[in-house]
Order: structure tokens, then sequence, then C-alpha cells
């Protein structure tokens, strides 16, 4: 008999500092990824193959809203008051219930103001969220 498994995009939540966002877009919610493999790969000319390993957790939390989502004004104020004092740093976690895929770390900051577009029908708004020391973990439902 076949294992079926489960998925509920309703599980994934994303904290941000002391807040889950809520009204996330209809297509796409949270992607996460570090911002440079874990290692690179030299070849040399006789084909040895030397890997270095590269340091560099910094990785990036996109997150998309609904225009008419609270969360924009909670993420709009962060992003304020860090361009005023400079030390807006907050911790972040991206969690899926439903499963045991985990990401965040505890210094995280708003890199810049999504796009401001208005049409015809409520848009998204992309907000990108760095991370100075992503901590990942993709699992299984």
């Amino acid at each position: 008999m076949a294992d079926v498994k489960n998925y509920d995009s309703k599980k994934v939540s994303v904290i941000v500092g002391s807040r889950a966002l809520k009204g996330f877009a209809e297509d796409s919610r949270v992607s996460v990824a570090r911002d440079e493999p874990v290692f690179n790969a030299k070849v040399g000319g006789d084909g040895e193959v030397t890997r270095s390993k590269t340091n560099n957790r910094l990785g990036t939390i996109t997150v998309s809203l609904d225009q008419s989502s609270e969360s924009n004004d909670y993420l709009s104020g962060l992003l304020q008051a860090d361009e005023k004092s400079g030390n807006g740093l907050f911790p972040v976690l991206v969690r899926d219930a439903g499963g045991s895929s985990l990401a965040g770390g505890p210094k995280a900051w708003i890199e810049a103001f999504p796009e401001m577009a208005n049409a015809k029908d409520a848009g998204d708004r992309e907000w990108i969220i760095k991370v100075g020391d992503l901590e990942m973990f993709v699992g299984g439902n």
C-alpha cells in the first residue's frame, strides 16, 4: 500500500521578532535560502578535486504578503526604526508544524522596503529578510 503524505501551507509559520506574520500572498508565502553554497569545489588540471568550506552562513528569507496584510505595517515599523537607530536586529523563525523543516536565526534585519505597486486588483508585497547566521534543516512531512 502506498504511503500518502499531507502538506498544509497553514501550518507554515513565520515569526519575526515576537510576532507571527499573517496575511500571506496566495501563490507564494515564504522561501528560505543560504546566499552561498556550504562547499565549493575546484578541479585541478589532473582531475584532483579540492573541496572548500565557504563559512558564509548569510541567508535570505523572502516573505510574500497580501497588500492588505497588517503584517506590512509591522515590518515597515521595524525597518523604519532600524533605519533611524541602526540597531534593529531581531530573531526570525520559519517553521513547518506539519513536518520537520525549520530555519531562522537570532540576528536578522529587513533589507529594504518592498516595491509599492497599486493596480486594479490588490497585489502582493515581497519582503526580503537577511539573516546573519542562518540555521537550516530541510525535512519532510
